[in-house]
Order: C-alpha cells, then sequence, then structure tokens
C-alpha cells in the first residue's frame, strides 16, 4: 500500500474532534476565522485592534482563538501551525467548534523572480507534493482551488493588485531542489508553500468554506536562492497583510 492508496470514502474516522477531550464548544465562536502561522502577526495584531480569546485549540500547545470586531463583523484569528499536516488538524477543530468560513494567509516563494516580494497571489490549484491531501481527495495531480473566485472579486474592491496562479505545496521545504523547482515552474506554477494542497483538500471533503491567499517573499527563481524579505520583513509589512486579512474576511 502506498500513499496513493490512502484515500477511504467507504469508512468513518476513528478520532474526530469532538471526540478529544480539549474540545469544548464554545457559544461565542466566531463564524468567520482567519488563520495564519507568522508570530509577529499577533504583535501586530496588539497594535490594529483590541482582541479577547475566546478559546483554546491544541496542537502540542495551547493556541489560544481571538475574536475582534471588524466593520460589524466578530471575525477569529488562530495561532496555526507550519505545514499541511498541522494546519489542517487545526482547521479540522476550527469548523468543529462552529466556524463557518475560514481564511487562510501566509508567506510564499515564487518560481519567478519577476514577482516582487510582497505581491499578492491567489491560488487556482495546488499540486500535492504532501500527504495529508490524499487522506482527503483520491489520487490527482493538483487540488483546484474555486474559491479564488470570491477572493479576486474581493482583492478588486479592495483596489489590491494580485496574481492568480497555481502553487505548488510541498511538506519537504529543505528538499526544494532544483530539478523538482524546474518541473513544476514547467507545469505552470509559479509559487511554492506548504500548507494550500492540504487545507483545500480538507475543506473540499468537508464541504467547508475555505479560502486562501498567500504574499511572496524569498525566490528559487535563480542560480542561487534569494531570501529577499524573508526573516526580515518590517512589522509595518506584518501590520499591513494582517489589515488586509481582516477587511478580506469581514467581507466573505
Amino acid at each position: 500500500m502506498s500513499l496513493f492508496d490512502t484515500f477511504d470514502p467507504d469508512s468513518e474516522e476513528i478520532i474526530k474532534p469532538v471526540l478529544q477531550r480539549s474540545f469544548s464548544r464554545t457559544d461565542n465562536f466566531p463564524e468567520t476565522v482567519i488563520m495564519t502561522f507568522k508570530e509577529q502577526t499577533f504583535d501586530a495584531l496588539n497594535r490594529v485592534c483590541p482582541a479577547e480569546q475566546v478559546s483554546t485549540l491544541r496542537g502540542g500547545r495551547a493556541i489560544p482563538v481571538y475574536a475582534l470586531g471588524w466593520h460589524g463583523r466578530s471575525i477569529g484569528i488562530v495561532h496555526s501551525l507550519m505545514g499541511g499536516a498541522g494546519t489542517v488538524c487545526l482547521l479540522e477543530n476550527v469548523l468543529a467548534r462552529g466556524a463557518k468560513k475560514v481564511l487562510v494567509y501566509g508567506n510564499c516563494g515564487v518560481l519567478d523572480k519577476t514577482f516582487a516580494a510582497g505581491c499578492f497571489i491567489l491560488p487556482t490549484a495546488a499540486y500535492r507534493d504532501e500527504g495529508t491531501s490524499y487522506h482527503y481527495l483520491p489520487v490527482s495531480d493538483y487540488v483546484d482551488i474555486p474559491s479564488h473566485r470570491r477572493l479576486a472579486e474581493i482583492f478588486g474592491t479592495l483596489g489590491l493588485p494580485f496574481v492568480l496562479g497555481k502553487v505548488w505545496t510541498t511538506d519537504g521545504f529543505y528538499r526544494e531542489t532544483r530539478g523538482n523547482m524546474e518541473k513544476r515552474k514547467a507545469d505552470g506554477c509559479i509559487a511554492i508553500d506548504m500548507e494550500c494542497a492540504s487545507v483545500m483538500a480538507a475543506a473540499q471533503f468537508r464541504g467547508a468554506e475555505v479560502y486562501q491567499f498567500l504574499y511572496a517573499e524569498d525566490s528559487l527563481d535563480g542560480g542561487v536562492w534569494d531570501p529577499r524579505t524573508m526573516g526580515a520583513m518590517p512589522d509595518s509589512d506584518h501590520e499591513k497583510y494582517l489589515r488586509v486579512a481582516l477587511e478580506t474576511a469581514s467581507r466573505l
């Protein structure tokens, strides 16, 4: 049996979020939730808008769920984990506790250096170079992401420039080889991330309304890796991307 034989649509899960000891449904759990993994985002949150903790998730540590008001909407925000498997575990718990719409965002690397650091990328499909998606959908090269259309409408309303394109989702951050990068680039991928295929496969399996946008940081396109803004992004940029996420989430 290989990973490609993993999808089992005929029997139920043995463990469900509602069976976990850490699960406790919260009456005021926000219906729209943002998930993002950079710690600096939550420093920015303290500057942008008052927020209160309304729940706690578990992912090897206590993960608080905050809620805040934005344009008259209650928006939740969760400090997610890096990588598809951990992010999907948290997504499952967020959906089980009552979230109806989830917006995932974070940084990515680009496979075309003409995309400047900071540009917004709305994934239209994600190449499945990871493991989690194969537990949620039958075998295919890509997970299609139809929810990008609604994001494109919202970004247009906000006057935000963006690029549409396929992304390459990988589990192996330190095994992004030159050969694989060239294959994915030739196939039309414009960026690489670690969560998109996993998250979107889980969303489709659960029938959940999940969206994702990325912003470009490093570049794999060239003779050597170019970190560009990775690890050196100013606090003002973290705040800017948080505001974009809040404006977007409030319009979903």
